[in-house]
Order: C-alpha cells, then structure tokens, then sequence
C-alpha cells in the first residue's frame, strides 16, 4: 500500500497540501505539515497526488 512521507524540515506551512485532502493532512500549531493518514488507497491517490504537486517547496512524497 502507498503511503505519504513529509519532509518536516522543508515544510514551510503553506497549507496547499490541506486545501486538496484535508482529510489526509493538517498544520500543527508550529506551522508544519501533520500527515493525519500514511497509507492511502488508490481512490484516494488523485488528491494525495495533488497535493504533493501542491506542495511549493517539495516536503511530500508518496513512496509505493
């Protein structure tokens, strides 16, 4: 099963990645990025991918 990995020191909390799956991420009270669920499903890989496209400073991944 894919999952989402985070670069935390990258993270910038720009929030991009939970205006497209606010159900898979958050933004801590410092700011960075909170993958609330690693593994993911394939109905779920479109917005997973769009919020890693989202991302303007590359700090997700999905790894398969």
């Amino acid at each position: 099963m894919p999952i989402i990995k985070a670069d935390l020191e990258l993270c910038q909390g720009y929030a991009n990645c939970v205006m497209e799956a606010p159900k898979l991420f958050d933004i801590s009270d410092d700011g960075i990025v909170v993958v609330l669920e690693e593994e993911f499903g394939e109905e779920t890989r479109g917005r997973v991918e769009a919020a890693v496209r989202s991302c303007p400073v590359s700090a997700l991944r999905i790894e398969d």
